[in-house]
Formats: C-alpha cells, structure tokens, sequence
C-alpha cells in the first residue's frame, strides 16, 4: 500500500464529483480550503438527470463562481401546474422570473450532465482543487475531530492518506454513510417510474412549466427542459406502454413524424433520510443524507444547499478558530429542511396518484377543492425554504421576523457598475444597517473583521430598505450563506444575542479588507 500523509495543511476529502461534491469543492476553494476530490466515474456521468433548480439555489451557484455559466443554460419556467386524468388544470402554482433571491424562482436547464461539465471546468481553473477520477474509494474513518484516513484504490494499486475532514457525496448508495454507521429513516414512498428524455421538432404542447398529471392509473411528469428536449416521467404499472403512445396526449393529433429519445430509464422514487449526517469530521450530503421524490424538483437543489451550509462552517473551523460546535450546527439546521421538502415531494406524489384505495377518488376531489381556495397556491410555492428554526446560529427565541430568513438580493451598485449584491458582500459575514452605523455597531463589525453598510449607499431599487422596515429591523448581521444571523430590532441600539454566537464563531480579531473605491462612497469604514 502506498502511504500518503499530510500534516495540518491535509485537504478536504470530498468522495463523489457529482454536483454536490464540486460545488462543495468550489465553496472551500474560494476560502481558501484545499480539497481533494476522488470520484469512482473518470469523466461525468452522462445521463440526463436533475433539470429543474431554484432560485435560493441559482444564488449558490453564484457564490460557487459558475452563475453566469449556468445562466447560458438555463431559462426560467413558469411554475408547476396540477392536472387531473383528463389534463385539466386543477391548481397552478406560479413562479415569478425575479425571486427573493435574484433569479428566476424556477428554471429549467438543459440536463445535469452540462451542469456538472460547467462545474468541472470551473474547479479545474481552481488551484486549492485536485479531482481524482478512476478512484474506488474502499474506506473512511476513524471518525475523529482530528484527522480522517481515507482509503482508495486506483490503477496504480492501493493509496492512503489523511485529510482534515471528509465530506460524503457519494450518493444513495453511499460507503460514507456506511462508514459512520448512519441508517435509513424511510418516509414511505416508494414507487417505481420511467423517464423518458425526448428530443423533437413537433409542436409539443407546452405551458414552460411542470405539469403533474393526478391520475390514479397513470400519474406522469411533463416538462420542457431545453430548446428542442422535453421529459415525460410515467408510474410503471401493468402492460408496457410504447413510447409514442404514451405521449401521444402531448403531441398534435396529426403528427407523425419521428423523434429521438435521448434516454428511457426506469428509476425508484424513494423518501429517506439518514438518521445522522456526521461523525466528528465525517459528513453527509446530498442523496448520501436524503432521498426524494422528483415532484416538486429539490433532489439535486436540497443537495446544494448542504454544501452551501456546511462549507463555511468548515472553513471557519478549519482556518479561523471556530468551535467544533459549529459543525453540529450543520445537520440540526438542514435535516429539518430536507425532511420538510420530501414530506412535501410525497404528498405532491399522493395529490397526483390518490393513492389506490377506495378512498382514492375521495382523496382527489378534496385535493381539487382545496386548490380553489384563495393564496394557497401562492403559499405553497413559498414554502420551500422556510426559516431556520432557533439555534446557536439563528437568534434564539425567534418565532417571526428576519432570524432565518434569507436576505433579498436586488442589484446594487459599486465601482460605478451595477452588480449582484453577494459579489459586493464577498464571501464573509456582512451588517446591514437603516442608517449610519453607530458606535456599538461599529465596534462589532471591527471584531467580526467585516463592515456595516447602511442599505442606503448601495444603490439599489429600495428592496433591502422595504426588507428591513417590514422586518422591524434596524440592522442584520447576515451570515456568509446569506441567512440573517441576528437582529437589532426597530428603535434598538445593539444585536439581541452576540453572546450566544460569538463562542461558536470563536471570532479572532482581523484586519478589516481593503476599502474599495464606489462613485457613491460605499463600504463606509467601520472605524469611522
């Protein structure tokens, strides 16, 4: 055996170069986290998959430096729809193209192989990134907060070395899991279905959204994922179905020409989650933390948004001091999250099938009648990414308000040119204020190494102000997820509960970053 050790400066470990694992690679990169990638595939993996994201995920992609790339191959969708047998519009759940988070709060791409293509060339320019393709990876452990052994075989016969965490990405099937010894918490569905991925001229009827057909008999999934490519996802059950025939009710009466299908795969729709995500500096994400259903389309977005979680936690720890308890925070904040969507998932899965009992046709009128009530399908839409609940990270306590929440993200402006409001912020903590900071603020935001903006100088269309106001906020310390921290209430002169953060951030004084220079004096130094 071939035998690699590393002393402190050891890598991140990430096992699985799908999306999950790059993007985690490319969020440790740009805080300067080594990381080291070991993917079984040597190239990606070519069948379509995931094609549907959101906008909070759109944001992440952002941050992990590839969202102008991934705007190339997206396009904005607009929503879901609920159909009965006969295709008649049930409930529509509407999706705007500027959402809380900048971006289309739904959008269609092209498949997840042209993502993780997009994903691999920006980790390729990445110095702080080394993927590894060709490698089994055949043991994890010991789960320690110190240092984790990683064992792997490749060509070249058997390698082991010692990174300074390890982050499972390695799917359902994980060995990551395995290793830690988590098991399978099963939220009982599971169903198999087929997916078939088209590629046609043919004037396809199409609303550019989701449709999801309620029949008992033969629920199915329609939507147009990119130019000239649409996927049908049909329940597999009885006699087998051909093709055309089965998406004869998409197509005009008349046609009869060909098309091509790009893939026919048949799939088992599970909901699982695992009972635990970590084991010191052992993690879980992604499909190798939860499983669900495709119906409302957060499988691969659920998965993004454990990298986004988890890797400036690990980061902080790893290069700034940070409690090992801020790693607990990853699990307790996203487990409730991902639970919260497979449970939705399935009962979207229950709306479209009713179920095969008696009751079913029961079931399926109810469901009708609740889609006429008035803002439910406004609310349902919202509520895929509700607040965090109450925790070392998020203000203890809070029921209501901006604890938890995500800040918006408008355009600003600096340097004299109009930019997102993240790449302004950087990839740290920032303070929001109403007004001028004052001294107490000041003072916080030096120790944090980071400055207080008042939203005024930032130029934008008045969103942060009107955010702040209806949140009966007079400032926000936003963490570098962008999920607001703590608050300083309306007519307040300090935040509510630095003491109960400040020692899981285990904050050591920096030297704030350079000041950069804007045609409106933004970024007002915090020593002012």
């Amino acid at each position: 055996m071939t035998v690699q050790l590393s002393g402190a400066d050891a890598p991140v470990v990430i096992i699985g170069a799908g999306p999950v694992g790059v993007t985690a690679a490319l969020l440790l990169a740009r805080r300067g986290v080594r990381t080291l990638v070991l993917e079984r595939h040597q190239d990606v993996y070519p069948l379509p998959r995931a094609a549907a994201t959101d906008d909070e995920v759109r944001r992440i992609l952002q941050a992990a430096g590839v969202g102008e790339e991934f705007t190339a191959i997206a396009r904005p969708a607009n929503g879901l729809r609920l159909l009965d047998a006969r295709h008649r519009v049930m409930a529509e759940f509407r999706r705007t193209e500027h959402g809380h988070h900048g971006y289309p709060q739904t959008s269609m791409f092209d498949d997840q192989p042209a993502l993780e293509r997009l994903l691999r060339d920006a980790l390729a320019r990445r110095p702080e990134c080394e993927l590894r393709g060709g490698v089994e990876v055949t043991g994890v452990g010991p789960d320690t907060t110190g240092s984790v052994r990683v064992t792997y075989r490749d060509d070249d016969g058997e390698h082991q070395l010692w990174a300074a965490a390890v982050l499972g990405c390695d799917g359902a099937n994980s060995l990551t899991r395995e290793a830690i010894g988590a098991v399978w918490e099963d939220l009982h569905f599971e169903e198999r279905w087929t997916v078939i991925d088209v590629r046609t001229t043919a004037d396809v009827r199409c609303w550019e959204g989701v449709d999801q057909v309620c029949d008992p008999h033969r629920p199915s999934t329609f939507m147009r994922i990119g130019e000239d490519r649409y996927r049908w996802e049909f329940r597999l059950g009885g006699a087998e179905v051909p093709v055309r025939e089965l998406i004869a009710p998409w197509l005009p009466s008349s046609y009869d020409g060909e098309f091509e299908v790009v893939r026919e795969a048949q799939y088992t729709f599970r909901a699982r989650v695992a009972d635990r995500w970590r084991s010191g500096r052992v993690f879980l994400l992604g499909d190798a933390a939860h499983l669900t259903p495709p119906f409302i389309g957060q499988g691969l977005c659920s998965g993004l948004r454990d990298a986004y979680n988890l890797t400036w936690k690990l980061a902080r720890v790893l290069q700034q001091g940070g409690d090992e308890r801020l790693l607990d925070t990853y699990e307790s904040e996203r487990k409730p999250h991902a639970r919260h969507v497979i449970k939705l998932a399935v009962a979207m899965g229950w709306a479209m099938t009713g179920g095969q009992d008696g009751a079913a046709a029961l079931r399926r009128g109810l469901l009708a009648a609740a889609c006429r009530i008035p803002g439910l399908s406004a609310r349902a839409g919202r509520d895929l990414s509700p607040p965090l609940t109450a925790g070392p990270l998020v203000r203890r306590g809070v029921r209501r308000g901006l604890a938890g929440t995500h800040c918006p993200q408008p355009w600003v402006r600096a340097d004299g040119r109009r930019t997102r409001l993240d790449e302004l912020l950087g990839d740290s903590f920032a303070i929001l204020t109403t007004a001028e900071p004052w001294p107490s603020l000041n003072a916080l935001a030096q120790g944090l190494g980071i400055r207080a903006i008042p939203v005024t100088d930032l130029g934008d269309d008045g969103t942060l102000a009107a955010w702040l106001r209806a949140g009966r906020a007079d400032a926000v310390l936003l963490r570098p997820d962008r999920v607001v921290m703590d608050v300083v209430p309306a007519g307040g002169r300090d935040f509510t509960d630095t003491a109960g953060w400040a020692s899981v951030l285990h904050t050591v004084r920096r030297p704030l970053p350079p000041r950069p220079t804007a045609d409106n004096g933004l970024l007002r130094s915090a020593t002012r």
